[in-house]
């Protein structure tokens, strides 16, 4: 039987501000937390022996995975210092081949079907930014080569992060990342079959949340458990959550998912690819779209919200405003370096901002304020306060 290992303790540093105060792994993505799909596709697939690896914040992680129908093994890797060593942590559990995966990409079942029955294997996929990735050379279906995040490439196909292993992947040095023993396998004439993963995304920046929110969301079940007025219109593949409420003249088009105990506001709009967590409050003729809201949030009326990220208990008041462009940023790991993204805004927990607020193409840190309505660009800080 086939044994599965979930990495699962990493701070997510790159994800910042959102993983302030929570694992990557537990970042949600259409109200659920990234590593659900993860466990999920593994249960679709028969694979019931999961073990997990946390670290950072591992309370908020193994609490989560208490609430699953289905036991899941845990141990924990006290220090952060790489998935190779987050691996080793589990040795002692691993009794034959298994799966290797890491927690904070999305991976549909289909794609786990593919590799879960090979020795050796490992998930591979196109990717626009390549140089984020081990960049993969394939030859007659077999990994020749693999370059961890080359300057320049113009292969876009990247490793996944999932391998199909055998136990003796442990006799190669401790010292290793896991891209090295890979390598160190093929130079030793051992065959590492590379195959095309069907549906993977994974969230590097907090603005990837947005596109991994837009595939998750394709595939949620249509279901109403909240309070609808006849006056509100509900089109395509909708989730209300128990005790939310949609107001009269409420619009609201799938694929969206709200969570429990909102309330939507006279005239507001949900348009797709929007999830909306527990308890948040979206007051009358605001629109949102293409975006992230998650628990506790409250948006104020008369605003516009497109593809943006809002964390946990953010206050946004009265017209406020984002707006879509270029973000570039100095790279935090590379000197001379630089991250990009096309998005709206992305907001940390517990933010709030005066009315006629506009966030255009900017990154908030968490617990800031804007205490008069203005234009925020760039990135601020956490802990900011604007006058």
């Amino acid at each position: 039987m086939v044994q599965a290992v979930i990495l699962a303790g990493g701070e997510g540093h790159r994800q910042r501000p959102l993983t302030k105060s929570m694992p990557k792994v537990m970042l949600p993505v259409a109200n659920r937390p990234i590593i659900g799909y993860v466990v999920e596709s593994l249960l679709k697939n028969g694979i019931r022996d999961i073990i997990v690896v946390a670290g950072y914040r591992s309370e908020q992680l193994i609490r989560y995975l208490n609430t699953l129908d289905e036991e899941v093994k845990v141990v924990i890797q006290k220090k952060q210092t790489g998935a190779a060593d987050a691996l080793r942590c589990a040795k002692d559990l691993i009794t034959g081949d298994f799966l290797l995966l890491p927690g904070d990409n999305y991976i549909d079942e289909e794609s786990i079907s593919r590799i879960k029955t090979e020795k050796n294997a490992m998930l591979v996929s196109e990717h626009p930014q390549p140089s984020n990735y081990g960049v993969v050379e394939i030859s007659n279906g077999y990994l020749a080569e693999i370059v961890e995040k080359p300057e320049i490439t113009e292969n876009v196909l990247v490793s996944t992060g999932i391998f199909s292993l055998t136990k003796d992947f442990f006799d190669y040095p401790v010292q290793c990342s896991i891209p090295d023993v890979i390598e160190l396998m093929t130079k030793k004439g051992i065959s590492i079959r590379a195959i095309p993963a069907c549906r993977w995304h994974d969230a590097i920046y907090p603005w990837d949340l947005i596109r991994m929110n837009r595939i998750t969301l394709k595939r949620i079940a249509k279901e109403s458990s909240g309070k609808i007025s006849r006056q509100a219109v509900i089109s395509g593949r909708v989730n209300i959550g128990k005790g939310t409420e949609i107001s009269p003249g409420a619009i609201i088009t799938g694929p969206v998912v709200l969570g429990e105990d909102c309330y939507i506001g006279p005239n507001s709009v949900i348009m797709p690819y929007t999830s909306i967590g527990s308890r948040v409050r979206v007051e009358p003729f605001t629109y949102i779209e293409d975006s992230v809201v998650m628990d506790d949030v409250t948006v104020g009326s008369h605003s516009r919200i497109t593809e943006s990220v809002i964390g946990d208990g953010c206050m946004l008041s009265d017209h406020t405003v984002t707006v879509c462009g270029r973000f570039v940023s100095e790279s935090e790991e590379e000197r001379n370096s630089f991250v990009y993204g096309d998005f709206g805004c992305v907001i940390g927990e517990r933010t709030t901002s005066a009315p006629f607020t506009v966030f255009k193409n900017c990154i908030v840190g968490h617990t800031s304020s804007i205490e008069k309505g203005r234009v925020i660009e760039g990135r601020l800080p956490d802990n900011s306060i604007v006058r």
